[in-house]
């Protein structure tokens, strides 16, 4: 299980191939990439800075994986998440779960994802294509963690 914070660009396909298991156990990957869209509540958006605070956010990613090992039969998981300054269509997040079978691999990402995108410790600031700033609200309650 890895965990990985970044600020630079990741390339999922060479992420993947490197971190998948070897030989036959795994019968099945899901793999997600969460990019950057250039509009967000009807703004065009150029740019989002992203934070986080160091040793506390890596426990919590660490931690979420754990659970979701805990409650699937996961044998192995990517996560890559990205801070500091992002692009529109620049990758922000990768969740890779390789395990035995596919309902096991899908559950234990989404679970993995909406934790992520619900409770994970970053903040977000838009730089708008008119050059103001904004704050996003985090989504708090809006995944379907289970």
């Amino acid at each position: 299980m890895t965990v990985r914070l970044q600020q630079q660009p990741f390339d999922q396909g060479e992420e993947i191939t490197a971190h998948a298991p070897s030989g036959g156990q795994a019968g099945a990957a899901v793999h997600f990439v969460g990019t950057m869209r250039d509009v967000n509540a009807g703004d065009d958006v150029v740019a989002m800075e992203l934070e986080h605070y160091p040793g506390m956010t890596e426990r919590e990613l660490e931690r979420v994986v754990d659970e979701a090992a805990a409650r699937w039969q996961l044998l192995d998981t990517l996560v890559i998440h990205r801070y500091g300054e992002i692009h529109p269509g620049e990758p922000i997040v990768l969740v890779a779960v390789w395990s035995g079978h596919r309902s096991e691999a899908f559950e234990g990402a989404r679970y993995i994802i909406d934790i992520l995108k619900t409770k994970a410790p970053f903040w977000k600031k838009e730089t708008l294509a008119d050059g103001g700033q904004r704050w996003v609200e985090p989504h708090f309650g809006e995944g379907r963690p289970s």
